[in-house]
């Protein structure tokens, strides 16, 4: 592109015509009758030689410049993944929405790869915030008012090997079991169920009748096979003393075959939850802070074993950044009511 300033005695409708303005151009009122980055026709130019002004900035297009609207069309549509659309366009960005309730995935390295080219400019909320559908996911823009096309078709090469920079996987609709220990009193037993209830709605997926087991390994064994038979393909472990090695809650997984991934996790509230397998089975063992109404270590697990995601010491280690659950990251929770804070529930 070729920038270039016009003189009044020096223009004309033809040297006009086509260029891209650089800046506003108003009339004698200040009324703006050509806007920044606007691609000036024939009947513009004539319109704008009628105002009294002594020279305007604007650009004239080379072979292979692009528009800024029609680079950014085509720099919105690569970055777009699974889950993720191009929802509109205004004040020169492009807005990208989630399709459906899900886990927001960014690839990290493209992104930075595709931010690094000259003129491009990709914002996204954080990997790994869970969104609704309709939420505005990131936004693009190309920001100079021409830009090489050469630099749209490499975010297009690299957006294509990565099958999107932003995804949005949707949470499948799971059935959930879940245990707890006899010993919860009636009130904690009505609280814990709400809670529960409330978020496996949200996240689309069926909570089978909550059961309660003994003081015995046995009876948590019990518990528990007979949750998988009844379907459930992700089981919750509620009640258990955590830093007590031998608490019936791990006999029982002993007893079943289950092998622990992870005890403890780097992140608090919910310190001590825990994450066990069974034969392919997840088996998350929710920390007590958790199991009512507060936002925990288990609402950032959750969800990724709901999409499906594979979840085990590495995946659990990598809570530490981030870790700090204070109100000011509840971006990262779920938003489990409308117009209430993340997290939070009834």
């Amino acid at each position: 592109m070729k920038a270039m300033a016009v003189r009044r005695g020096e223009v004309s409708v033809e040297m006009l015509r086509e260029r891209v303005l650089c800046h506003d151009v108003r009339d004698a009122g200040g009324v703006i009758v050509g806007h920044k980055g606007e691609r000036v026709s024939e009947a513009k130019a004539a319109a704008l030689l009628a105002l009294p002004w002594e020279e305007i900035h604007v650009l004239a297009a080379e072979p292979g410049d692009l528009h800024e609207e029609d680079a950014g069309r085509r720099l919105a549509s690569a970055v777009v993944g699974e889950g993720v659309e191009v929802k509109g366009y205004t004040g020169g960005q492009w807005t990208l929405a989630a399709t459906r309730r899900g886990l927001l995935r960014i690839r990290r390295a493209q992104l930075t790869d595709v931010n690094a080219l000259d003129g491009i400019s990709v914002f996204t909320l954080f990997d790994g915030q869970p969104v609704d559908a309709g939420e505005t996911v990131a936004k693009a823009k190309v920001t100079p008012l021409l830009i090489g096309e050469k630099t749209i078709v490499a975010v297009e090469d690299v957006a294509r090997a990565a099958n999107g920079l932003v995804t949005v996987p949707g949470f499948r609709p799971e059935t959930i079991g879940a245990v707890a220990r006899e010993r919860l009193e009636p009130r904690q037993r009505t609280r814990f169920e709400s809670a529960l209830r409330q978020k496996s709605d949200w996240f689309g997926a069926s909570l089978l009748p909550i059961r309660y087991a003994g003081d015995s390994a046995m009876a948590v064994a019990d518990e528990l096979r007979a949750l998988r038979a009844d379907g459930g393909r992700l089981l919750i472990v509620a009640g258990a003393s955590a830093l007590d090695p031998l608490d019936a809650v791990f006999g029982g997984l002993a007893l079943v075959g289950a092998r622990m991934e992870r005890h403890g996790a780097p992140a608090h509230p919910g310190s001590l939850l825990w994450l066990a397998d069974w034969e392919g089975l997840p088996v998350l063992g929710m920390p007590t802070c958790g199991m009512f109404s507060q936002a925990t270590t288990f609402d950032l697990v959750l969800p990724r074993l709901l999409t499906g995601e594979p979840v085990g010491n590495r995946e659990l280690a990598g809570l530490g950044h981030g870790g700090l659950l204070s109100r000011d990251m509840a971006y990262r929770f779920p938003p489990y009511r409308a117009g209430a804070v993340r997290g939070e529930l009834e």
